[in-house]
């Protein structure tokens, strides 16, 4: 007689838990196998972390109903800071509660699914608002360590942006990849080229070409950085395809690296470029980081200023300027300082630069009805509790 096949969701059982017996910190499968020895507890965990964010807890809630549905318990999760709100540093987002042997092994990889999001989530936020006239474009797929990390940024970006267009801001449009689009309510990634196919073409308007040619129903976004010809390459795709740049379905992106200047200029002729454009910004107090943001090389407020005055000197005023390279949110808010005339943002760089930023934390604040946490967290208690311990 042959060995009955395991029932498909009993196998997927088995390999959730040994996911999380293998990723977890030892000491919690060890406290799960305590607790189980020498009898059960209810117990509360507030979630929370040292700064400010924006709520983003729901891979982590999702995570853990499926957590809960193989283990056939309950977790009550009390979620103090709705998704896509802020919330002020060391304040709980949220108190989990159930069985201690269901949890203790938890801890680590709920962690995991909460603070990254939530940091990068207040990034996207914070830069949506430095500049909330422009678009953004999340692509933060390369810098991502895999497909975890990568759904977990697309969507922080994603509640940002919500968080950021409640306040007016146009916030992000769309992402780069069709795995994470659905975040942004899209079945697409959006994107038309990068440096290899123009490298492949031989020339910035030979790759246009063949782009138009390939997709001749989408709007043409074409870079100029490739042989260091910004305005001269623009210039010419413009000309190429007037009737693009006329109906205002042409944008130019720039993308130049930090190690040169764009066509046309240096330190002298950017401080001239923003002198016609948005003297105030270079007239006072500006750190080196500020300073190389609005007259360095790379995508300077400068560079972007003069691309915006060759366009229009050439009768190309509705060819947008899209931007890319090392868009931060410090970036974002010099830019807005020098009114630069960026129409759309690609930037990767919502994602945490300060990795030690997004360490959530968890502090099991009560057993079996008794509020208890270890000295120095007792803002974390429930505030009836609180008053009552004092």
């Amino acid at each position: 007689m042959s060995e009955t096949a395991p029932h498909p969701e009993s196998k997927q059982n088995a390999e959730l838990e040994q996911e999380i017996a293998a990723r977890t910190d030892s000491y919690f499968n060890r406290t799960r196998e305590i607790a189980a020895r020498f009898g059960d507890a209810r117990v509360t965990y507030a979630l929370f972390l040292r700064r400010p964010v924006i709520s983003a807890p729901r891979l982590m809630i999702d995570w853990l109903r499926e957590v809960e549905r193989a283990r056939a318990t309950r977790f009550e999760i009390e979620l103090l800071h709705a998704e896509g709100t802020w919330v002020g540093a060391g304040e709980p987002i949220a108190y989990l509660s159930g069985s201690l042997v269901k949890l203790a092994d938890l801890e680590t990889l709920f962690l995991q699914k909460l603070g990254a999001p939530c940091v990068a989530a207040h990034n996207a936020y914070q830069m949506s608002l430095a500049l909330p006239e422009v678009g953004f474009l999340a692509m933060e797929a390369r810098h991502c360590a895999g497909a975890e990390m990568q759904e977990m940024m697309a969507y922080a970006a994603a509640i940002g942006s919500e968080a950021a267009k409640r306040e007016g801001a146009r916030g992000f449009i769309g992402n780069a990849n069709d795995g994470t689009a659905h975040w942004f309510g899209a079945k697409r990634g959006l994107g038309t080229m990068p440096h290899a196919l123009i490298g492949y073409a031989g020339s910035t308007l030979r790759a246009a070409e063949m782009f138009r040619a390939t997709y001749p129903d989408e709007n043409l976004t074409v870079l100029v950085d490739y042989f260091g010809r910004e305005v001269s390459d623009a210039l010419e795709v413009c000309g190429h395809f007037s009737d693009l740049a006329a109906r205002g379905d042409l944008a130019i992106r720039l993308d130049t690296h930090g190690g040169r200047f764009i066509e046309g200029l240096d330190p002298g002729e950017s401080y001239a470029v923003l002198e016609r454009h948005a003297p105030g910004a270079i007239r006072r107090y500006r750190s080196h980081a500020e300073l190389h943001a609005l007259i360095g090389t790379g995508v300077s407020a400068a560079a972007i200023w003069r691309l915006r005055e060759a366009l229009d000197a050439a009768g190309f005023g509705r060819v947008r300027i899209i931007v890319s390279s090392g868009f931060t949110v410090e970036k974002c808010r010099v830019m807005a300082d020098a009114r630069a005339p960026i129409d759309l943002v690609g930037t990767g760089s919502f994602i945490p630069e300060a990795w030690n930023e997004t360490y959530a934390t968890a502090d099991v604040i009560d057993y079996n009805g008794v509020p208890r946490v270890k000295l120095g967290r007792e803002f974390l208690l429930r505030r009836k509790a609180a008053r009552g311990s004092g």
